[in-house]
């Protein structure tokens, strides 16, 4: 097979693909969210705010309310819409009863992120097993083009009428669920016209949206135009990683962002615990400025890229996952990759 035709396809497994793109693009929104959450994690400056001091300008985090905030949560519950499809497709195929394996899934996401809350109050865990659990019926039971279409206008009234935030997941979950039922995985890894074109059309619109985002100066979390500008950039990062992946910068992105992706839940907590932990131990809540975070932040990602490339030479899922698909399946799922074998697991994450 030429290099050409192997930049097209997926790794596949006995049964199904498994997309390399969507896996790196999800450690890229690994990433993203880390920054977003270790400012909450840490309480950075809250202490000081409590105790009467006022906002110290941080030119940094101007940077990361312009690049980062609201940038990376699209991009994470779209992708969480699709392994949502895919695994009920997959659970159609394996089960009489594909709905019960999907509740199973969502019921033990929830625990998790109720167990995660000790350690993270603010996690997003919980909310996505429970707003999945409602969503489920939909994708279970309607057409494709309806669980897009409904997806479509769920978000846009998020959007317009709260500004994104918690009511703006059910949209984008069933956005994602639709997009992958209509082929959009296909359509990344391959990254042709049509990825392009959205791509410069997201590029565009961007730069009236961060101009409409500067009018609500703060983090874009809490107002309309900062909410709308996330979504926008959202879709300009997917697009231009997609258009990367076409290029020799797959070799660096795959190998900085596919582990972080495939074990993108066993991250998440575990980046989570990190900072929490840190936060005991280093007054962040007096600091003046992000940059003491983001650069512990930076740090973990890069040791999580690398351990989680060594977990996976040994395991075919992280350990978070492999209890997660445990709990899905109610059978104890094989761990250690076989000697023998290199071959990937047979479903999407």
């Amino acid at each position: 097979m030429s290099t050409a035709a192997a930049s097209t396809t997926p790794r596949l497994t006995a049964a199904r693909p498994r997309w390399a793109f969507l896996d790196s693009l999800r450690g890229f929104a690994v990433l993203g969210i880390l920054l977003v959450n270790a400012i909450d994690i840490t309480q950075l400056g809250m202490a000081r705010l409590m105790d009467g001091g006022g906002r110290v300008p941080d030119p940094v985090l101007d940077a990361l309310y312009l690049t980062v905030q609201t940038r990376f949560v699209p991009i994470f519950i779209v992708l969480f819409g699709m392994s949502l499809w895919m695994v009920l497709d997959s659970a159609r195929a394996r089960s009489p009863r594909p709905w019960l394996v999907m509740v199973r899934r969502m019921v033990g996401l929830a625990v998790i992120g109720g167990l995660l809350m000790f350690a993270y109050p603010g996690n997003i865990l919980l909310e996505y097993g429970v707003v999945g659990l409602l969503m489920l019926p939909a994708v279970l039971l309607a057409p494709r083009g309806v669980t897009l279409g409904g997806g479509a206008v769920l978000t846009v009234v998020a959007y317009v009428v709260f500004g994104g935030g918690l009511p703006s997941v059910p949209g984008l979950v069933l956005l994602g669920a639709g997009a992958a039922a209509f082929g959009l995985p296909r359509a990344l890894e391959s990254s042709g016209r049509a990825v392009a074109i959205v791509f410069a059309a997201s590029a565009v619109l961007t730069v009236p949206a961060l101009l409409w985002q500067l009018t609500t100066p703060g983090d874009p979390r809490f107002s309309t135009p900062g909410a709308a500008a996330g979504l926008v950039m959202a879709v300009l990062y997917t697009t231009g990683l997609a258009l990367l992946w076409r290029t020799r910068a797959r070799t660096v992105i795959a190998a900085a962002f596919e582990p972080l992706g495939r074990m993108a839940l066993s991250n998440y907590v575990g980046a989570a615990i990190v900072m929490a932990l840190a936060a005991s131990v280093v007054d962040f809540g007096h600091m003046t400025t992000v940059t003491p975070v983001l650069t512990l932040s930076l740090a973990l990602i890069v040791a999580q890229s690398l351990l989680s490339r060594l977990w996976l030479k040994h395991f075919r899922y992280g350990p978070v996952e492999w209890l997660w698909r445990t709990a899905t399946w109610l059978r104890p799922v094989a761990l250690r990759r076989d000697a023998r074998s290199t071959a990937t697991p047979v479903t999407v994450p």
